[in-house]
């Protein structure tokens, strides 16, 4: 059975230096995700807030998973406990 792709979008703001980081992160360890500009789509910025609760950058939402206001040294960790939670929820 395929295992379904997760839907990964990264909230940013383009001016924002941890932005950046997590984007070249990302990019390094070839993760696709979606680029979310926040600053130039209202409706990205009024979603970042409703799903992080707060108007900081960056915020990644992994199948509504959400990690916000994060270093890209925060990222490593973060999936790794993605994969844990989907090894646990794993048929068997």
């Amino acid at each position: 059975m395929p295992v379904k792709q997760k839907r990964i979008r990264l909230f940013i703001k383009p001016y924002c230096g941890w932005c950046h980081k997590a984007v070249r992160w990302l990019d390094e360890h070839e993760v696709e995700y979606e680029k979310v500009d926040v600053m130039a789509d209202e409706a990205a910025y009024d979603e970042m807030m409703r799903v992080s609760g707060q108007e900081l950058a960056p915020v990644i939402d992994v199948d509504g998973d959400i990690l916000s206001d994060f270093g890209p040294d925060q990222l490593e960790e973060f999936f790794k406990k993605l994969e844990r939670k989907d090894a646990g929820a794993a048929p068997r």
